[in-house]
């Protein structure tokens, strides 16, 4: 067996910090504090909504780190203050990073709950967020001598390293400077054009297959090529390098054009859905046609084996409206009818959501795994550290130096345990001292720390945009959810206790990748680890409080209430804990009652389908509950447009893995596909977790990541720089890619602020989009999209091939 490629990790001591340990500098000061809570806070909330209507959100750090040098510079001319030093703007980034990384794990998961029939109520939301925020830090505290001391230079951290760059030149101003907001200012540009007026595509996309007259798929089946062509995503790319890019590349690669053309090859000829798939009958609408079959009805048309003709109306004889036919013929309009569960039927983006999904998560579950045992050493090794330095200072030893000095380990331990207690102690959330709450809390402690290292480590390798939090809460809730299986536990309260172990581990993840993020840029420029640690905890709960607060708002408001689908006169039954709610849009003011909330699970009455529903007394239904997470009507009862759905599509993910298993209906082999896929890697000798990622991510995340990785390759090479210096941070095309991510990243959450301040349609007036029909998805707009993304290629490849200096910056590593 091919042993894994291993890097000696730099010597902490020959790394220099920006400000050297011995220089003391106002650092935790209440204005960083608080302008990083009040910006957290901000961020947080928009990046939750941005989530919840277009399913994604971006990195925090940069942008708030732009902001704080910008507000901390108004502030001083316009009042006299002192200026802020860039320790005080490294604690507003890190204080206020918490509140992205945390609105992501709420809103995949909370929504969750109401797919599984519980409530979203105020104690849930608010319990998770926090103490998950909470967790994700105090177990990243631990690692940091591991992740970020031990192994600089051979993880990246680009996001980290970028909020670094960007500090540095708001300090030092000049050239280096100059070099950060040049590439800041071309990419919220570029950002702004694509993202909000629309004038080329976004993600262009091209299917690598035909499909003949007679629904024939010809070429490569079920692939695709496309991409997210963002400046960001390259500059993310490019600081990460093109080892690691080419191995996400390779995942998805083997994901998208050989396991997914595969699943479309064989199933092509099946004429049944292939679990996890369903039948998903879909009539298509640009495709009806009118058919004169006589008498005959449900015959299929010739040749076309991919669909089925449904009678739709009888229009009349030859010449009404899609007549057609010989003279006096009745004429009969046929509307054809697709089954989406079918493979022959399905698109790439179909095969992904039903199968490549599963694989990936598996592949990256394995993949983590795998990756915690190798770094066990390195993380045993800081926590004995830790605990060495709390024995000597309890001994009056001499003090760690200023860039050493971590929060306690008393604090991380008990801190931890206190957490998972406060957490059983809420019986919201189905843990409690019962069987089920023990193994929640255990699995908690047991996935939040596996989770939390494996995100840290990943964060390092790929950055947060590429970080795979959805993959991780997915193997957490199959792990949880087994060991359930396992112990016999397979009831409805057992589905409340694996989703809300979930939604920890979730969270605590998703915010311990971050403060990784914010330890690499501290210990580039010379922070204080403790104060950094204090005030991610005090971000993340004032960020966690009012993005809770935010879910909550962003449901009720898009929630409306439906007499449709309900047979007159239709009883069931009210559980005696039904909470009571009184009904909302469009019926509020007109019915001022109070009505049972029940959700309808099994037993279903006659012609009522599962969901929420407000019941009267005598438990007859009045109103079906039109959640947004799975919008059932798009125009409310007063003929008025429905709210718009949430289009995260995660939680009804963690809804189908939570039944599925514990109702014993998931099928394993596209996990276990996965998992093998990571073991076999790693028996090559190749490290499983890139790759894993790619799988799981796609093309449209892995391919400008690679072409950045490809453009760092080209520009060292022509530099004719050696491999060390290769990893200087402070090159020329290390500024301009920190700018992309910094411009691309603020210009997509002002784009998020906009959508969710201004008043509605106020945004499509600068969207080219809505005054050309169809121009978004055309060959046109896809064309000027890769010249646009061409040209920042250009710029990047341009500047990241100068072999002189830029002022300031040493063309040598300063470590």
């Amino acid at each position: 067996m091919a042993a894994p490629e291993t890097v000696a990790p730099e010597s902490p001591q020959e790394h220099k910090p920006y400000v050297p340990d011995e220089v003391q500098l106002p650092e935790f000061t209440w204005p960083s504090v608080l302008l990083g809570a009040v910006l957290g806070v901000i961020f947080g909330a928009s990046s939750l909504y941005l989530l919840l209507k277009v399913g994604m959100t971006v990195s925090a750090s940069v942008p708030i780190a732009v902001l704080s040098i910008t507000l901390f510079r108004v502030f001083s001319k316009s009042f006299g203050f002192r200026r802020a030093t860039i320790l005080e703007n490294n604690i507003v980034q890190t204080t206020g990073s918490a509140g992205e990384s945390i609105a992501f794990g709420v809103g995949v998961t909370m929504p969750a709950l109401l797919l599984l029939g519980f409530e979203m109520s105020w104690v849930r939301v608010m319990t998770v967020s926090v103490l998950g925020g909470l967790l994700g830090i105090l177990m990243m505290i631990p690692l940091r001598r591991a992740f970020i001391v031990k192994q600089h230079g051979k993880l990246k951290y680009p996001e980290g390293t970028a909020c670094a760059e960007v500090l540095v030149a708001g300090e030092k101003g000049g050239m280096t400077a100059k070099m950060v907001f040049i590439g800041f200012g071309v990419a919220f540009v570029h950002k702004f054009l694509a993202a909000a007026g629309k004038f080329w595509a976004g993600e262009p996309e091209q299917n690598l297959y035909t499909a003949t007259a007679a629904g024939q798929k010809v070429g490569l089946k079920g692939a695709a090529i496309g991409g997210d062509l963002s400046p960001e995503m390259m500059g993310v790319g490019y600081l990460i390098g093109p080892r690691i890019a080419c191995m996400m590349m390779a995942g998805a690669v083997v994901s998208f054009f050989v396991i997914g053309p595969l699943i479309a090859t064989f199933g092509e000829q099946l004429e049944e859905p292939v679990a996890p798939a369903t039948s998903s009958p879909a009539i298509l609408s640009d495709d009806e046609i009118t058919s004169v079959k006589g008498t005959v009805l449900g015959t299929d048309r010739p040749g076309d084996r991919n669909s089925y003709w449904r009678v739709a109306s009888l229009v009349g004889t030859v010449g009404s409206p899609g007549g057609a036919g010989p003279l006096g013929a009745s004429a009969l309009l046929y509307t054809r009818v697709e089954d989406k569960g079918l493979i022959h039927n399905m698109g790439p983006g179909a095969i992904y959501k039903y199968y490549l999904r599963y694989i990936g998560a598996g592949a990256v579950a394995a993949g983590g795994i795998i990756s915690m045992c190798r770094a066990l050493p390195l993380i045993l090794a800081s926590v004995l550290a830790g605990l060495r330095d709390l024995r000597s200072s309890a001994a009056g030893g001499p003090a760690a130096a200023r860039t050493e000095r971590d929060l306690s380990m008393n604090v991380v331990l008990f801190g931890c345990l206190g957490l998972v207690v406060v957490l059983a102690a809420v019986p919201q959330l189905g843990l409690g001292l019962s069987l089920e709450g023990i193994l929640g809390a255990i699995l908690i402690l047991v996935l939040g720390f596996l989770f939390v290292t494996v995100s840290s480590r990943l964060t390092g390798e790929v950055g947060s945009s590429s970080n795979p939090i959805s993959g991780m809460t997915i193997a957490a809730l199959l792990l949880t959810c087994l060991v359930f299986v396992l112990v016999g536990r397979r009831d409805v309260s057992a589905m409340l206790t694996a989703i809300s172990v979930a939604a920890v581990v979730c969270i605590a993840s998703s915010n311990g990748g971050t403060t990784s993020q914010d330890l690499k840029t501290g210990y580039l420029v010379g922070a204080t680890p403790k104060y950094q640690q204090l005030g991610i905890l005090i971000g993340a709960i004032t960020s966690a409080i009012v993005i809770g607060g935010t879910m909550l708002v962003l449901n009720t408001g898009g929630t409306h209430y439906t007499t449709r689908g309900i047979p007159a006169d239709t009883k069931v039954e009210v559980p005696v804990d039904a909470p009571e709610r009184k009904v909302g849009q469009p019926y509020e003011g007109q019915d001022n009652n109070t009505y049972h909330v029940v959700f309808l699970r099994d037993n279903l009455p006659t012609d009522v389908s599962r969901g929420w529903y407000l019941v009267a007394n005598g438990g007859y239904l009045k109103y079906r509950i039109d959640v947004p997470i799975q919008r059932e009507y798009d125009e409310m009862d007063n003929g008025a447009k429905a709210p718009e759905r949430f289009k995260a599509p995660q939680p009804q993910l963690f809804q189908i893995i939570t039944e599925g298993i514990l109702g014993g209906r998931l099928h394993w082999g596209l996990v276990i596909t996965g998992v093998l896929i990571a073991v076999a890697l790693e028996l090559m000798g190749v490290s499983a977790l890139p790759v894993a990622v790619g799988m799981y991510l796609g093309l449209s995340t892995a391919t400008p990541i690679f072409v950045g990785g490809l453009l760092r390759w080209l520009t060292d090479r022509w530099r004719g720089v050696s491999a060390s210096e290769a990893e200087s941070e402070t090159s020329p095309g290390v500024l301009l890619s920190s700018g992309y991510i910094a411009g691309g990243t603020l210009c997509g959450l002002l784009i998020g602020f906009a959508v969710m301040l201004l008043p509605k349609g106020a945004m499509e007036t600068i969207d080219f989009g809505e005054y050309v029909k169809g121009y978004e998805d055309s060959a046109g707009a896809k064309i000027i999209a890769l010249v646009m993304f061409a040209l920042l290629g250009a710029v990047l490849l341009w500047v990241g091939s100068r072999k002189e200096s830029v002022e300031g910056i040493p063309e040598t590593p300063a470590e």
